[in-house]
């Protein structure tokens, strides 16, 4: 199986410029680039899925330019049914450092990093238009499925221009690190093509690119969204437990597809966990290895077995031994509640909605179904106290095998 043979059975080639990419990317080694704008402190889960491509390429011997868009992200590519708010400068630059550090990190600093505000920052209006709008027709651009989409409801000058931006990116990229591949998701196609096309025009050169499906879960939502919120790669705003609950509990049907996906896997490896996936689903082989791979890549194997350690912890029970940032990460979103002072446990059951009654509450002790910091609770005397909240200020209440409860002292 060649390279791109791989990369078509990962799923990972939707739109191609041209059929001779195939064999600039099977027999030479070329220069590629791919691109984000810095609209977050941080990238999320989706950018991953394209990193992980253009990683890929990097390690079959390819030339991997990374840009980072501190030019193109002061305009805001246009979105499908609004225009983007303005980021001020200063943000901008904040979060492109962030991003540089990620990439830097996940490339283990072997990829050429690039900002396009270096090349963009004294291009004059005047000579924009002369150099490069010259060159790209009016019906061209409205005839870009995203700009096309945007008309009825309204699209700004700026935003309708920020295709000749990106596609002047490509276009100084060849010029001056022989740059001939854009890789990109599927939604960046129509600025991938602008960019072939003056390469063509001015360049009289020959250009590629290609774009990746979106990648998206069972129900249609994109991958590494989690109740609206973005799985992000700094571990500040998504902790490696967090990531590893998300993996871990991913569906059946859509295991296999990730793996090809996100992980450097070999195709024989994965084809096994596909077998072990449909004979012995409870296994959850093929999840534990997504988890695995992905959070190893990102954070590194220590962190891995940090998320794996506060998993099995809390699968038993047994979590005395957690540190108070730790109880902050493995409960985040459990139910939560206050204490003040000393308080019998039956009171605290029924005063914080844990029971609907004290009846309830002897039922459940009597049946060993309530733990507090991991031990076991049998005595309908007992009384909570400060100071066996952990670190002096959590005590984890457990209901049975699966639901906790996070009490606070204030």
């Amino acid at each position: 199986m060649t390279l791109y043979e791989e990369l078509e059975w990962r799923g990972l080639i939707k739109d191609v410029s041209s059929p001779e990419l195939k064999n600039k990317i099977d027999h030479e080694k070329i220069s590629f680039y791919w691109g984000t704008d810095p609209t977050a402190e941080s990238l999320h889960l989706g950018h991953y899925s394209s990193l992980v491509t253009a990683k890929r390429l990097a390690k079959a011997g390819h030339h991997a330019i990374l840009l980072v868009g501190g030019a193109t992200g002061l305009i805001g590519d246009p979105r499908p049914t609004a225009e983007r708010e303005i980021v001020s400068k200063e943000t901008i630059e904040r979060n492109l450092e962030g991003i540089r550090a990620q990439v830097d990190r996940l490339f283990e600093g072997q990829a050429e990093i690039v900002n396009n505000y270096d090349w963009t920052k004294n291009f004059s209006f005047l000579d924009f238009l002369r150099d490069i709008g010259k060159y790209i027709n009016v019906s061209y651009m409205l005839n870009k499925d995203i700009i096309r989409r945007r008309l009825d409801s309204g699209i700004t000058y700026a935003e309708f221009s920020y295709t000749l931006i990106q596609g002047n990116d490509f276009l100084e990229l060849y010029r001056t690190k022989n740059c001939v591949l854009q890789v990109e998701g599927s939604d960046q196609w129509g600025n991938i093509t602008t960019g072939i096309e003056l390469i063509k025009k001015i360049l009289g050169k020959e250009a590629y690119g290609f774009t990746m499906p979106l990648i998206l879960d069972r129900y249609g939502n994109k991958f590494g969204k989690s109740e609206g919120n973005a799985l992000w790669l700094d571990k500040e705003k998504t902790s490696p437990y967090e990531l590893y609950q998300y993996l871990i509990n991913t569906d059946d049907e859509m295991v296999i597809s990730y793996l090809k996906v996100f992980t450097f896997l070999s195709v024989e490896e994965i084809q096994r966990l596909e077998v072990s996936n449909k004979e012995h689903p409870e296994l959850r082989e093929a999840q534990q290895a997504l988890a695995r791979e992905i959070i190893t890549d990102i954070h590194g194997e220590e962190e891995y077995l940090h998320a794996l350690e506060l998993s099995q912890v809390l699968f038993s029970g047994d979590v005395k031994n957690l540190t108070a940032k730790e109880l902050e990460t493995v409960f985040k979103g459990v139910p939560n509640f206050s204490l003040e002072n000393d308080i019998n446990i039956l009171d605290l059951l029924v005063n914080n909605g844990i029971v609907t009654s004290k009846r309830e509450a002897r039922e459940l002790i009597s049946s060993n179904s309530i733990t507090l910091n991991g031990t076991l609770v049998s005595s309908f005397d007992f009384m909570v106290t400060r100071e066996q909240a952990i670190e002096g200020k959590y005590v984890i209440v457990r209901r049975g095998k699966k639901k906790y409860y996070l009490g606070s002292y204030c």
